[in-house]
């Protein structure tokens, strides 16, 4: 059953008529104008369960960011200010381990309070509205979890689908919106009555990503016609200031479409409202660099098309704080000015904690806290090498990697039991890098060697997606992956200027990398897709080579499984291909993709999730310089990471990064076996590149490669077991160093010879192809040849008397020699 207004509703209605009538009845005839109305409006937004500042990635305590120490703000801001009201956006009750502890561990039962209203109801909150991530644990979950909310929750744009196929009679599902009588001061000290009207708003895009949960049950409408629809109504009850408490957020080019996801923009055009309360995107407004110089936009006084905005970052980070001035203009109030900032618990520059936890809320939740941390410490295997994303955007990746080879392995499985039709077709896994510094600096997975847990896997797989596989020809695979490629800039290959790799905007988790096949993205090239998913240069073409593991290029018309989550498969981030939720499902598993990766590692039990390099940037053959941001902690793991140099530090609004710059182009070189009698270096290289061999530090050799890229370089002899690093390079690019062992000389097998007669002339008999044949007598060389392709050998010798005794011996290449065979003329 949907809302409606009802009865009470009505009630309500008359009654506001009636107390209307009694006031102006009551009022003197020349009432005098109220002083002005300071009104402060705080929000958070985007908190994720994140409770009580503890980071459960890195099971440790952290001082950037939770709602505990969100909640110390939220008190001394009410303090500062005489008028005040407080909203939630959304986003509150999926996002961590302590959430999905609370949906899937130890669920929530009924009459239990769900620990963020714990967290939120002591604060005084005055309404909230739901985001999209809300309604990832099911409709009978949410229902169960914000009826322990101690206040009201509203929607206007998601209806109840009653399947008539007719919009014009749909039932809202939630309350749309309330209007709040509150007393407050005005600036002479008088109690005035305002009535403020709060509407809450989401992305109609939770019917693509929670497909699953919703299809049939809701619909959602678009955020700007919902708002259209709803402040008229608002207004004409009677409500002095109308807030919309919007979960989602500011894109200019979201403009000109109907249920954009981010909306913001044209929602601040809608007549009526005076102040928007957004988020969704997690960033913060107004501050962050994104907002500077956009048309509409004041990111100093916080306004956006002359309306009052903000929004206060993410998972307890950040407070946003509107101090609006109101003015009773012909017996209605209005606004005359604003201004928004948003107060953070953590200076990000300084790393200094500006805010300290509040102790009721930490005490209220510290049950479920510490439940949670038992929880995620549960061991699930090893890892044999360190997992960490820094480069996860500009290289193949081992976080990815391990997440694609678990869904392939359950697609593997579940084709053989279930699906005997698609057996043979070949099965891709499509991942994108969760943590990968979308938060900040700090937002990177980084997990050590040795053990691995429930944490672990979190931090690898952060949302509670459920697996599906779609069928796809190879035409569309290559689209997909196009739309990948559009996180790069284009890059101009000629300039020797610093050019930064990564799109402003464009959000890690749409950066899909494929396994089971291979891929190379030209760079140089325009992107095909906006990062919105609309076509932008509809003959471009990034992907070059995609081929089949065995070589074979993919033509098209292939057919493939392609497994991937709900969000995408249903249309999420608009991939071509799949916007809508147009592709056929062919896996559509109940199955988490976080627990079939559990499940992976544990049959595993020590994995190795080294990357299989099977994607990468195309080769850009000059010395351009290719930057992007990371942890500055990125910089330990360079010496494993040999294309990528540290350039500096930089600082922007969400903290201190890592500047790095990442080297496509490697002069190739290959390099001989060397052996401890050897003084040459051979190998290949491009023609005329510079090569240095070096001991440790030591270097040992200095040469060029000839006009056929041909390596010859003399070297002092080396013990058995010396490192030698070999770099070639060319154009100012150095190659990927190349590291031998020095190994011990060969034992050449003797080779073997035929009688010998006084009378003979020649010597013949067979040895390895190749091998140099010697003939002594005592010490004197009497013959020489070479055995053929077939091991034959002949050589020429003048006569030797019978009973003298001659040895011959065969040598490689590199003067290693047998130890001779004697033989005694007859």
């Amino acid at each position: 059953m949907g809302y409606n207004k009802g009865k009470r509703g009505r009630q309500l209605a008359a009654a506001a008529v009636l107390i209307g009538s009694f006031i102006a009845q009551a009022a003197p005839a020349k009432a005098q104008t109220p002083a002005p109305v300071k009104l402060r409006i705080l929000e958070t937004t985007d908190i994720h369960s994140y409770l009580l500042p503890y980071d459960y990635y890195k099971d440790a305590p952290t001082n950037e960011f939770g709602f505990a120490k969100a909640a110390t703000l939220i008190r001394q801001a009410r303090q500062e200010a005489a008028n005040s009201v407080l909203f939630d956006n959304g986003d509150l009750i999926q996002g961590n381990p302590l959430a999905d502890y609370v949906a899937k561990v130890e669920p929530l039962k009924p009459g239990q309070v769900h620990p963020v209203y714990k967290a939120l109801n002591p604060l005084g909150y005055d309404a909230a509205t739901l985001g999209n991530h809300e309604f990832n644990y099911g409709l009978d979950f949410l229902a169960e979890a914000v009826n322990d909310a101690s206040f009201p929750y509203v929607n206007g744009n998601i209806y109840v689908d009653d399947q008539d196929q007719d919009d014009t009679n749909d039932e809202l599902k939630y309350k749309p919106y309330v209007i709040l009588a509150k007393q407050v001061q005005d600036e002479n000290g008088s109690t005035q009555t305002l009535k403020i009207g709060i509407l809450g708003l989401v992305a109609p895009q939770i019917m693509q990503w929670d497909k699953a949960n919703l299809e049939g049950k809701v619909k959602a409408q678009d955020i700007v016609a919902a708002a259209e629809k709803q402040v008229p109504k608002m207004r004409a009850e009677g409500a002095d200031l109308v807030i919309v408490l919007a979960h989602t957020g500011f894109d200019v080019a979201a403009e000109p479409y109907k249920n954009a996801e981010n909306a913001v923009m044209p929602l601040s055009k809608v007549p009526g409202i005076d102040a928007v309360l957004f988020g969704h995107r997690h960033v913060m407004f107004p501050g962050a660099a994104e907002f500077n110089n956009m048309a509409g936009v004041d990111n100093v006084k916080g306004t956006i098309n002359g309306v009052a905005a903000v929004e206060a970052g993410n998972w307890g980070n950040g407070l946003g704080v509107i101090d609006v001035m109101l003015q009773k203009v012909e017996d209605k109030w209005r606004v005359t000015g604003s201004q928004a900032v948003v107060r953070q618990v953590y200076d990000k520059q300084t790393k200094i904690p500006l805010a300290e936890a509040d102790q009721q809320v930490t005490e209220a939740v510290q049950n479920e806290h510490n439940a949670t941390i038992q929880y995620v410490r549960s061991k699930i295997g090893e890892t044999a090498v360190p997992l960490y994303s820094y480069f996860a955007r500009v290289q193949d990746d081992p976080t990815i990697q391990i997440v694609n080879a678990a869904q392939t392995w359950y697609v593997e499985q579940y084709v053989n039991e279930k699906l005997p039709d698609y057996k043979g077709v070949p099965i891709l896994s499509a991942g994108a890098p969760f943590r990968a510094g979308r938060q900040g600096p700090s937002d990177f997975t980084n997990i050590a060697a040795g053990e691995l847990s429930i944490k672990s896997a979190n931090d690898l797989y952060l949302y509670p997606n459920t697996l599906k596989a779609v069928e796809l020809t190879g035409a569309e695979v290559k689209e997909w992956l196009e739309m990948s490629a559009s996180q790069f800039n284009q890059i101009n290959p000629e300039s020797t200027e610093p050019q930064p790799l990564i799109t402003a905007g464009f959000e890690p988790f749409n950066f899909d990398v494929m396994d089971g096949v291979y891929y190379d993205i030209d760079i140089t090239q325009p992107a095909k897709y906006k990062p919105d998913g609309t076509v932008w240069n509809a003959n471009a073409q990034r992907i070059k080579n995609l081929r089949m593991p065995n070589g074979t290029a993919v033509s098209g018309t292939e057919r493939f499984l392609v497994v991937t989550n709900n969000y995408r498969a249903s249309g999420g981030g608009n991939f071509p291909g799949l916007a809508g939720g147009k592709a056929k499902v062919v896996v559509d598993s109940a199955d988490e993709n976080r627990q079939v990766l559990i499940d992976y590692i544990q049959q595993l039990g020590k994995m190795n999730a080294a990357a299989d390099q099977n994607w990468r940037i195309a080769p850009i053959p000059r010395n351009v310089m290719l930057t992007f941001q990371s942890s500055p902690d990125a910089a330990s793991m360079l010496t494993q990471n040999p294309a990528i140099k540290y350039v500096s530090e930089v600082t922007d609004d969400k903290g201190i990064w890592g500047l790095y710059a990442l080297q496509t182009y490697f002069p190739a070189l290959t390099v001989e076996t060397v052996r401890d009698n050897d003084n040459k270096l051979r190998g290949q290289t491009v023609p005329r590149a510079s090569v240095t061999v070096q001991a440790g530090t030591k270097v040992l050799g200095m040469g060029k490669a000839d006009a056929e890229g041909e390596i010859l370089i003399t070297i002092p002899k080396q013990n058995i077991g010396t490192v030698l690093t070999i770099t070639a390079s060319d154009k100012g690019v150095d190659s990927k160093p190349v590291t031998v062992q020095v190994k011990s000389r060969i034992a050449v097998k003797d080779p073997e010879v035929r009688a010998i007669k006084s009378a003979d002339t020649s010597i013949s008999g067979s040895a390895e192809p190749g091998m140099k044949i010697m003939v002594k007598k005592a010490s004197e060389v009497i013959g020489t040849g070479t055995a053929d392709q077939e091991g034959r050998f002949q050589v020429e010798m003048k006569k030797q008397r019978r009973g003298t005794e001659l040895y011959i011996y065969a040598a490689d290449k590199d003067g290693n020699m047998s130890k001779g065979v004697k033989k005694t003329v007859k």
